[in-house]
């Protein structure tokens, strides 16, 4: 397995809300763009709940995300995984992204989101125990990762459960 190295955060100084991935997929990665499997959720979520169009070019909706004080990044900065399932993670060679920069930098995040069971279980794991000073004063709050293999949960549960991310 090849060893896959995620890409830097999306974040504004007026970002209040972070959103955590595990690693991208292989299209994500492929094309350098968070959540670029078109049948994956996300674009559509944000889109539904900022009222723009999911089909924007992306850079144009990453500058929607940072207008509503959203950041993006994953856990892992770099991984062994075969395929896109976080599933196939190799937990023996997972390397965290750098946290503690992270929020020293973006001091104003007070909420952060994660976009499935494995990014929270990553998370958990391999950041807020080795950093748990930086991480302490933050809402943590699990949702339904929005990946096409997360097909038990439905759209419509899956927008709604997103919704906190509005409301937070």
């Amino acid at each position: 397995m090849v060893l896959l190295k995620s890409f830097n955060y999306i974040a504004s100084e007026s970002a209040v809300i972070l959103i955590l991935g595990s690693m991208p997929g292989e299209e994500s990665l492929q094309r350098q763009q968070y959540y670029a499997h078109p049948r994956n959720l996300f674009w559509d979520i944000m889109g539904q709940m900022y009222d723009f169009d999911k089909n924007l070019p992306y850079h144009e909706r990453l500058t929607q995300l940072k207008h509503n004080g959203i950041a993006l990044w994953d856990v892992l900065s770099k991984c062994r995984r075969k395929g896109s399932l976080d599933s196939n993670i190799d937990i023996s060679s997972t390397e965290p992204n750098d946290f503690g920069e992270f929020f020293q930098t973006y001091s104003n995040i007070h909420t952060v989101f994660f976009n499935g069971r494995k990014a929270e279980e990553l998370f958990r794991r391999f950041v807020l125990k080795k950093q748990l000073s930086v991480c302490s004063s933050l809402n943590y709050y699990l949702l339904p990762s929005t990946s096409p293999a997360n097909a038990s949960i439905s759209k419509k549960i899956k927008l709604e459960q997103w919704l906190k991310v509005k409301s937070a």
